[in-house]
């Protein structure tokens, strides 16, 4: 939620800047008001967009770490495999039941108070329609005894009795506009946005904008039937009556006043000055990038990197024109070439034979990650030092730190959390290195809480034999899945009470 609201504000300020420093001064001013109108509405949804083709638009270096990650079964704590395949969102609560969010307090205070502010304008309003209405075809004038105000709201004019006829028949042209292009209902947009987003100071800066824009709007159609002279004249004797209403469209508004004779002596904008809105697409497709890419579990491409990268070795694999030393030179050398994969292309499209020539007896890398598919020895856990093969030893090493994890996962870390039988899934991803020590431990989760802990017992898993490859020690990342259910059923479960460990998950069914 906070990711969402400091995107939402960001983007309004930027769309804010584009009209002050390049739309504000233009004469343009029915394109200026849907601007000021639709980019709100913008900034509310654009956080929630996210295209693929965008998100596909990654470093290749991401896409090499991902290759090169070896994903460990998943461990559940505190849950059942069955409950985990059904229960995939996590409901965060805000603190222990016992205690207040006073986050959530001062933001429910906030829009309560807005909402009051609304309700006492509205009432305000209210009590000027108990006087006598003069009802026409598309709307209607109410007079307001023993006053000088005139304003519109939605399909009424208020009109005050002192003002007078020759003053009261350009305030009613004026009016008509507000009326005949909804003037209101744009202000109302913005007073609701208020309520919700009381903190959002340009959610205020909008609304303000607009208003002008609606001055100049029907000042502009008054103009065109009498003197531009006259009409100043009228604006700069009149007696200002005005009531604090930011909903209503208002004639007699003192801090609009110059404002209004200055737009009306300005020159009309240029239609070349239109091009100025074009700003708003590179603006929008930096947004539209930032938004689909900030998405941690976007994905880096169609087809599994895995896959692809196995589709790859195999390839090299099956080729008759390779001899085994080149094969295992090609293989050895993938990271460096991934970088240099296009999309929808095999690595026989991107190494040249002069490449192939050079990648020739070229010797192991200890600095490079050894994707798992072809390492010729994985690393060793504690215990499974007697097991032959590779997969023997992956097997006991996936066991093994699923009984570690299970033995050593605070389970009580969740209880302030997660709600009652909520599931919480972490990713864990960490380096093996070269002398068998786990390092660059990160991870993903719902919560810190469960982020760190995470991380801790991963952090406290016992030194390994490193893997190697062509008899040299190699690094190797991991990607280490773990569930943790709040309560709930905990039988046949690893955790810390019992270090009981369930069998890996089932294939999901499609």
């Amino acid at each position: 939620m906070l990711q969402y609201v400091l995107q939402m504000i960001i983007f309004q300020l930027a769309f804010l800047l584009v009209y002050e420093l390049f739309l504000k001064k233009e004469t343009f001013f029915t394109a200026n008001r849907w601007y000021l109108l639709l980019t709100p509405v913008l900034s509310l949804v654009l956080p929630f967009a996210s295209f693929t083709a965008l998100s596909e638009v990654v470093p290749a270096s991401a896409i090499t770490a991902f290759s090169n990650t070896i994903k460990l079964p998943e461990i559940f704590i505190g849950a059942n495999q069955s409950q985990v395949e059904q229960l995939p969102t996590v409901h965060i609560k805000a603190e222990q039941a016992n205690t207040i969010n006073w986050w959530l307090v001062i933001y429910a205070l906030g829009s309560l108070t807005s909402l009051l502010l609304f309700l006492k304008k509205w009432r305000v309003i209210g009590k000027l329609f108990q006087f006598k209405a003069e009802i026409k075809k598309d709307f209607r004038i109410v007079e307001i005894p023993n006053s000088r105000m005139a304003f519109t709201f939605l399909k009424t004019i208020f009109l005050g009795s002192d003002i007078s006829a020759e003053e009261r028949e350009q305030i009613l042209v004026h009016e008509l506009i507000h009326v005949s292009q909804k003037h209101s209902l744009d202000l109302l947009f913005f007073e609701v946005l208020k309520v919700v987003f009381w903190f959002n100071p340009f959610v205020y800066i909008f609304q303000h904008r607009i208003a002008a824009l609606h001055e100049f709007i029907a000042d502009e159609a008054v103009v065109k039937r009498t003197s531009k002279k006259y009409y100043f004249n009228q604006l700069l004797n009149s007696a200002f009556d005005t009531q604090n209403l930011s909903f209503t469209n208002q004639f007699f508004n003192q801090s609009l006043i110059k404002k209004r004779i200055v737009m009306l002596q300005k020159q009309k904008s240029k239609t070349i000055a239109k091009f100025k809105f074009l700003l708003v697409v590179p603006l929008l497709a930096m947004m539209l990038i930032y938004v689909s890419c900030s998405d941690e579990e976007a994905t880096i491409t169609k087809e599994s990197p895995a896959e692809s990268f196995n589709q790859i070795i195999a390839s090299i694999e099956t080729r008759d024109d390779l001899s085994s030393k080149e094969k295992e030179a090609l293989i050895n050398a993938l990271n460096e070439v991934e970088a240099k994969m296009k999309n929808g292309q095999n690595i026989e499209d991107i190494l040249t034979e002069n490449e192939i020539q050079n990648l020739k007896g070229q010797p192991a890398n200890s600095d490079m990650d050894i994707p798992f598919a072809v390492i010729e020895q994985v690393p060793v856990f504690p215990g499974c030092e007697d097991l032959k093969s590779n997969e023997a030893r992956k097997e006991c090493m996936s066991q093994k730190i699923m009984e570690f994890v299970g033995e050593e996962f605070n389970t009580d870390i969740g209880k302030g959390v997660l709600e009652e039988g909520a599931i919480g899934r972490v990713i864990v991803q960490f380096r093996i290195d070269e002398t068998g020590n786990i390092r660059d431990i990160k991870a993903r989760g719902p919560v810190p809480e469960l982020e760190e802990e995470a991380k801790r017992v991963v952090n406290s898993i016992p030194q390994m034999t490193p893997g190697k490859q062509r008899g040299k020690a190699a690094s190797v990342i991991y990607s280490l899945p773990i569930a943790f259910q709040n309560g709930g059923d905990t039988s046949g479960v690893a955790g810390k009470s019992d270090g009981s460990v369930p069998p890996p998950p089932a294939p999901a069914s499609k």
